[in-house]
């Protein structure tokens, strides 16, 4: 076995582009090694800025040997009337090197065709990997390419170098005019190289303590927390460490060297979002805060070398984000002396999506939106009479920050700059905290808002632009949904079952629509957007649970039973899936679809008109009086445990009812003669699978 490395050298690569590289040549090494036929214990992959590299530490030395049998064209194309081979039988040969003698012919099912057993495989590794390191090179993709020189190969980069190495051997391939060779490049400034490897064996090492490269994005990112850690503890404080930022931070270095700035007490005075802000989005560092989070007057930045004064390096950065926070200051200043309705003025000018009006239209549809399902839940969540004004004030208020100078700058703060002014305006909670949290959910890994308020202005929010999109006929088509609308579906469900809201789905998606008047021309009517939605909702509910890993069939035995109550869906569906996985499932399930079965082909089918009525003086079998019976002690405990949303509670009503459905149907006959009879038993089946088709519909849980 030997050991390959590969190394593709770049000029420094956008951060966004690095932590993808590593694992799309990691999937694609694998991948042509296996296909190759050469064996391998495992590729590893890093990347830095400056370069892509493939590891295998253990690699055989010549590629298996398989025998395998290739069919050509049919026996009677390959052979003529006297049984010799014909020039396609000829061709067939010499295309895969082998003597005519060897070739035989196969039934295919579809005929008797050419063949030929040959082996492949059994090169030598080193004789292969040029072609396979081409084509992972090739494999990596960026959301920009660039081109250099006259050259007509593009990549993410300009490849500056090309390091090849099995054991003490260059694998020799080249890129246009750069040869691949034995030698890498380190740190621009402490370590630049270039350095002669002379075996596979001694790559880390050079990189390690010649070139000054920490290779491993994930050693670099532990070395700044480590580091800026120990760093802000001499202060008394800890980093607010934010991680989508350490690793881009991780991904724009290759020799980490963390830094404490220091920052003028003055600019403490501003929201902590804003001083966060300030610090990542631009400086790319972070900020350090006290036991009690209140923020310190430091920063921890990122370097990517060891200056030789530190002193100089440490003050340039300070009078960097110092320019940036007065900037902020400006900003937060300047919106303190706006009131809201300056900015609510200002709304009417800007464009919400073309024929939907502008944001000020929008802002407005929010206030009923958000005024309407307040009353909808006053008495479930305790809203005051007093504070349902308040609801459709945050509704009203919720946009207008997108005005705000410190928005206009700081686009990333919308909603929180509008929360934080509403509350220093002595707006209250209620409204301060649904403008602050109305855009959350910002996707599937962040929480919903935790206020109620924040819950209702984000449900209104983001119902309005469904329902405006929908109506114009700008549903998601494919992968292409540029308004978000499956993110805003999900956003809106989560906080549904989050909050447990008692919200009518499609009740409220016709006041989202009532809500913008008559003055919009749809392209879609109004019935048929509201049943898009409808449709839109399910298929979106769908993949998240399954996403979250509850039984497709459960999954869909929920939804089939309706989801109009959002609220109860996932309770229903938990127990669905305890359900799913007892003993008796099978049985139950092939029960109740029975019941099921016969009231869709007898009742709906044949037009009968079933109500779920029964008399039980019509009852002629004992079997049938037990079944009676027995519905009617446990329908009243049903509703009690409906109301309870006790679902568990329901699925063990269901075992308990069973086997007097299991006697029924073994001793009576549903469809007698009787007329009345008949009708009655249909009714008394009806009376059971109107509750079942409430809890699920037991026909999509396939047995």
């Amino acid at each position: 076995m030997a050991e390959f490395i590969l190394e593709i050298g770049t000029e420094e690569m956008p951060a966004r582009f690095v932590p993808r590289l590593a694992s799309e040549l990691k999937e694609s090494f694998v991948k042509l090694l296996d296909e190759a036929m050469v064996h391998h214990n495992g590729v590893s992959t890093y990347a830095t800025p400056r370069r892509i590299t493939a590891h295998v530490v253990s690699i055989a030395e010549t590629q298996r040997r398989e025998e395998e049998t290739v069919t050509g064209p049919p026996a009677r194309i390959a052979f003529d009337a006297e049984g010799n081979l014909t020039k396609a039988g000829g061709g067939f040969a010499k295309t895969q090197g082998v003597d005519t003698k060897a070739l035989f012919k196969i039934d295919t099912g579809k005929g008797e065709y050419l063949a030929a057993k040959k082996t492949v495989g059994g090169r030598k590794t080193l004789d292969v990997l040029p072609s396979l390191c081409l084509e992972a090179l090739n494999s990596l993709t960026f959301p920009k390419k660039m081109s250099w020189g006259d050259f007509n190969f593009t990549f993410g980069r300009p490849i500056r170098w090309l390091l090849a190495l099995f054991d003490e051997t260059i694998v020799e391939f080249s890129v246009e005019n750069m040869a691949s060779g034995r030698e890498t490049r380190g740190h621009r400034v402490m370590g630049a190289g270039p350095f002669a490897i002379q075996s596979a064996k001694d790559y880390f090492d050079v990189i390690k303590q010649d070139c000054n490269v920490i290779i491993d994005p994930q050693d670099r990112q532990e070395a700044i927390v480590r580091c800026g850690n120990k760093l802000a503890h001499k202060l008394g404080g800890k980093i607010v460490w934010d991680d989508s930022l350490l690793e881009e931070v991780a991904n724009l270095i290759e020799f980490p060297n963390p830094l404490i700035g220091d920052i003028d007490r003055l600019y403490l005075e501003l929201p902590r979002e804003v001083l966060l802000t300030s610090m990542q989005s631009h400086q790319k560092s972070f900020g350090v805060e006290d036991s009690q989070g209140n923020l310190l007057p430091y920063f921890l930045t990122t370097l990517n070398l060891e200056p030789t004064n530190i002193a100089l390096v440490k003050k340039g950065w300070e009078r960097v984000l110092k320019a940036r926070l007065e900037d902020a200051r400006f900003f937060w200043e300047a919106d303190c002396k706006v009131d809201f309705q300056t900015w609510l003025d200002k709304l009417e000018n800007v464009v919400f999506l073309g024929p939907l009006g502008s944001v000020g239209d929008k802002s407005r549809r929010m206030e009923k939106l958000c005024g309407k399902l307040a009353e909808v839940l006053d008495q479930s969540k305790s809203i005051l009479p007093g504070e349902i004004e308040k609801y459709r004030a945050a509704g009203r208020l919720a946009k207008a920050d997108l005005v705000s100078e410190m928005v206009i700058e700081f686009d990333s703060l919308q909603g929180k700059m509008g929360g934080i002014y509403a509350e220093r305006s002595g707006k209250g909670e209620i409204v301060s905290k649904g403008i602050y949290e109305h855009y959350l959910p910002a996707g599937p890994d962040t929480s919903v808002p935790p206020s109620l308020s924040g819950a209702l202005v984000s449900i209104a929010d983001k119902m309005d632009t469904l329902v405006g999109c929908f109506g114009l006929g700008k549903s998601p088509k494919g992968a292409n949904d540029p308004y978000a609308l499956r993110r805003c579906a999900i956003g809106i469900a989560r906080i549904i079952m989050d909050h447990n809201l008692d919200i009518d789905l499609e009740a409220f998606l016709k006041i989202s629509q009532a809500a913008y008047g008559k003055n919009i021309k749809w392209k879609v009517t109004p019935d048929e957007s509201v049943n898009n939605l409808v449709s839109f909702f399910e298929q979106r509910l769908r993949a998240f649970f399954i996403g979250q890993g509850f039984d497709s069939r459960a999954v869909n035995a929920a939804l089939g039973a309706g989801f109009n109550d959002i609220c109860t869906l996932k309770a229903r569906l938990e127990a669905l899936g305890v359900f799913t996985q007892e003993d008796d499932f099978e049985q139950a399930v092939l029960t109740f679809k029975r019941a099921a079965n016969i009231i869709r082909k007898q009742g709906d089918e044949a037009g009968q008109t079933l109500t779920g009525f029964y008399d039980p003086e019509l009852f002629e079998d004992e079997h049938e009086s037990n079944f009676g019976n027995k519905l009617d002690e446990i329908l009243p405990h049903f509703d009690e445990l409906w109301q309870a949303a006790d679902f568990s509670g329901l699925m063990g009503l269901l075992r308990e009812l069973r086997p007097s459905v299991d006697s029924f149907f073994e001793n009576v006959m549903v469809m007698c003669d009787d007329v009345d009879i008949r009708l009655n038993r249909l009714n008394l089946l009806k009376a059971l699978v109107n509750k079942l088709g409430r809890l699920a519909d037991f026909n999509a849980l396939q047995v």
